[in-house]
Order: structure tokens, then C-alpha cells, then sequence
């Protein structure tokens, strides 16, 4: 049973469709890319995968559970497994909360924090993303983009996920920085046997970093 099973999927957004009939497996530990021009559907692609948008046909099997089927109720003890990272690593974080607060949320929203070792799982998810646990007493805007995203990759692994889509994930960081998110992203998938799906514009990126790439054009899958 793979990891991720989409088939069919449509996505519409008024009279424009932009996701038309895309269907792809992904497999725990394997890192699947959709490539292509920005507007091409790959966004949308990701939005309907987590049901953040509904598509308006196809199904979305993960793990075996077709979620397009669900209500948001059900949907709800499912959502902690698929967890996105986003483009814009300020942007995916609150500026009024502390790094370690926003690291903590899953934790609390789940059911899984406690006084005792909150704390100490915070620092461990930090410092397993190679920032320093200090950091958690800092504000997103004192960090730099790199570490700002690390902290994102922090946030999403508190929820214990089986799959990341990562939207864009180092298009906003210089390229200095890049490669180390990168680097990071395959040594967590290597330890947690993580899925990926990595959305990204960068044919260069995809290349070195993805198992598979598949191309969009025009909202369809047209190589791979």
C-alpha cells in the first residue's frame, strides 16, 4: 500500500481549472517532485492533497483512507500525519510568538503537551533541525530565512508526520542557504522514513534532491 495515492484529481477555481485529472503514488521514505512554471497547479495540487481545499472530484488516499470522502470531524485525527512546510518561512510563523510557543502548538493542540516535558521535547525538535535550543526564546524576526524555515521543519515534525508536502520550501532563501534546509530534509527523511511531496519550480532543485520528478503543465501531468 503506498504512502499517498491521488487519482483523477480536479481542482477548479471558478471557471478555471486548475488541477485537471492528476493522479501520482508516493511510497514512505521516497521524496516525489511536481514540477513546473508558477500557475501550472502544483499549489493547488498540494492544497487538495491536504484537503485544504477540497477538490471538486478525484480521491486523495493516504495511508489507505480516502479523504476526500471525509467529513472535516473525521478528517480531523488524520490532519497531524500530513504536515506542509511552506514557501515563506515569516510568513508560516506568528510574529507575536516566541519560536519555542510556535514549536509547542502542535504539541498542545493534540493533546501531547505536558508541564514536565514539554520543555524538553521543544528543545529536542530544535535542536534535531540543527538550531540551537536557545533559539526557542527569540521572535521569527530575529532569526535569519534559513533558520526561520528550520524552525517551520521543527513545527511540522512536533505532530509525529508520515508525509510533508513542501510547498516551495528553500525558493525564498539564498542560495547559500539552501542546500543546508536541503541537506536537512534528506537526513530527517532518511531517520523518520518520511514521505515527501516537493513542490518546486526549480528544475536544478528537483534533480538533486527528488526520487521522482513529475512535470505540470497547464494543470496536467505531462512527463514523469
Amino acid at each position: 500500500m503506498s504512502l499517498l495515492e491521488v487519482r483523477d484529481l480536479v481542482v477548479r477555481y471558478g471557471p478555471v481549472t486548475a488541477v485537471d485529472r492528476v493522479g501520482f503514488t508516493l511510497e514512505a521514505g521516497e521524496t516525489l517532485a511536481l514540477n513546473g512554471p508558477s500557475g501550472c497547479g502544483k499549489s493547488s495540487t498540494a492544497l487538495a492533497v491536504l484537503q485544504l481545499r477540497r477538490p471538486d472530484s478525484g480521491e486523495v488516499r493516504f495511508e489507505g483512507r480516502e479523504l476526500t470522502a471525509l467529513t472535516e470531524r473525521e478528517l480531523r485525527p488524520l490532519r497531524p500525519r500530513m504536515q506542509p512546510v511552506f514557501q515563506d518561512p515569516y510568513g508560516s510563523l506568528s510574529p507575536r510568538h516566541r519560536i519555542r510557543d510556535a514549536v509547542a502548538e502542535p504539541l498542545k493542540v493534540q493533546g501531547r503537551w505536558t508541564a514536565a516535558d514539554g520543555p524538553s521535547r521543544v528543545a529536542g525538535l530544535l535542536d534535531r533541525v540543527g538550531l540551537d535550543p536557545s533559539y526557542g526564546d527569540r521572535f521569527p524576526h530575529e532569526l535569519s530565512g534559513g533558520q526561520c524555515q528550520r524552525a517551520g521543519i521543527a513545527r511540522a515534525l512536533a505532530s509525529e508526520p508520515r508525509l510533508l508536502v513542501l510547498d516551495e520550501p528553500v525558493s525564498a532563501l539564498d542560495p547559500s542557504v539552501r542546500a543546508g534546509v536541503l541537506n536537512l530534509l534528506a537526513d530527517l527523511q532518511d531517520e523518520l522514513d518520511l514521505g515527501y511531496l516537493f513542490i518546486c519550480h526549480d528544475r536544478a532543485v528537483v534533480r538533486h534532491f527528488a526520487d521522482r520528478v513529475l512535470e505540470m503543465r497547464d494543470g496536467r501531468i505531462s512527463s514523469g
